[in-house]
């Protein structure tokens, strides 16, 4: 699959988590960002309704509101 760079802003505590991880581990975050993406766009389904089926998700794996709620903070 060839592949194409693009810009997505972030906060600073995300792109340090994201640049400190493992490729290993990057490569996973850029492949679940783009299944989110692709389910976007392909999906009739609003945008509030696939983040919340994502939350759900992240919830049954581990990631609580209140880490969630941190995270989205900059606590």
């Amino acid at each position: 699959m060839e592949m194409t760079m693009i810009t997505i802003p972030l906060d600073k505590e995300t792109a340090r988590i994201y640049n400190s991880a493992s490729e290993e581990e990057q490569r996973k975050m850029q492949l679940l960002m783009r299944l989110f993406l692709k389910d976007f766009i392909i999906s009739a389904r609003p945008l509030d309704e696939i983040m919340d089926e994502a939350s759900d998700e992240a919830e049954r794996n581990g990631l609580t509101p209140e880490i969630l709620d941190s995270i989205l903070n900059d606590e």
